[in-house]
């Protein structure tokens, strides 16, 4: 197996705890890559804001991705890359989430925006990308803005019957697919985590079988397609993990800091088993 040179991480329930803590393993364990010369991005469903707070304990220096990898933003928060929902596909999309009642949020850039401040993950949200929600009566006036469209809600049987519906709905004009069990995300077509590691690749100048992956989720699966090494969680769903070339153990036993000496020992000939 090529060597690799880059690894590329999701964010929630990979590199942060439950409870969004970046723990000293794992900050160790981003060092003791850079010490060894291989490079180290993150991309996430979160908006770009809501992945500020990782950038200086992991002296991130090379551009990352958020919503899914169709904004790319280097370490100032400048924008690379940027793509929105086309504005017709918006409100479909809010349609198909408001025949399953489901709570919905709009992000655009900078702005995460609901109609309901009591919604039952807006708290969770809220700790997660340490920024409060902007409160509407009404979508419409950002619907041509839309980066990011989230349908929330604890009833995972039903979130899964509704990313069924809104890929129909949607077809090949956005994204949708589940980046928690609790949370459908509709993001722009034609981009996901699978074309930001070939993004990624390209400005680098290395071929993607070069890259490892690390994930946990539905929306991770495009990235581990694109890479010559996948490391699903422990906490992963048992799809997530058979469609990975290894698991580790979970994001409260730092499975991420496992992944990364995976990777390592890969790298130095060792058994990647």
């Amino acid at each position: 197996m090529t060597r690799i040179a880059l690894v590329v991480s999701d964010v929630d329930g990979t590199l942060v705890t439950k409870d969004k803590i970046l723990t000293d393993a794992a900050k160790g364990a981003v060092r003791r890559l850079r010490d060894a010369g291989i490079g180290f991005t993150i991309v996430s469903s979160r908006p770009t804001i809501g992945m500020r707070f990782l950038i200086e304990p992991l002296a991130l220096a090379l551009p990352f991705g958020a919503f899914n990898g169709s904004s790319i933003v280097d370490p100032q928060l400048n924008p690379i890359e940027q793509h929105l929902i086309p504005t017709s596909t918006a409100q479909r999309s809010l349609d198909v989430l408001n025949e399953f009642g489901v709570d919905i949020w709009l992000f655009t850039n900078d702005l995460w925006i609901t109609r309901n401040p009591d919604g039952e993950y807006v708290p969770h949200e809220k700790l997660a990308i340490r920024t409060d929600p902007t409160i509407v009566r009404d979508f419409a006036p950002y619907l041509s803005s839309a980066c990011k469209i989230v349908g929330a809600s604890s009833d995972a049987a039903l979130l899964q019957l509704c990313e069924a519906a809104m890929q129909k709905a949607v077809g090949a004009e956005a994204t949708a697919v589940r980046s928690q069990s609790y949370y459908l995300d509709v993001t722009p077509p034609g981009h996901d985590k699978g074309t930001f590691v070939e993004a990624m690749a390209k400005r680098l100048g290395i071929p993607t079988n070069a890259v490892a992956t690390i994930g946990d989720m539905q929306n991770d699966l495009a990235m581990f397609a694109k890479s010559g090494l996948s490391i699903a969680m422990g906490n992963a769903t048992d799809d997530v993990k058979r469609r990975a070339t290894h698991v580790t153990t979970t994001n409260e036993d730092e499975g991420f800091a496992g992944a990364i000496d995976l990777v390592l020992n890969k790298n130095s000939g060792g058994d990647a088993r």
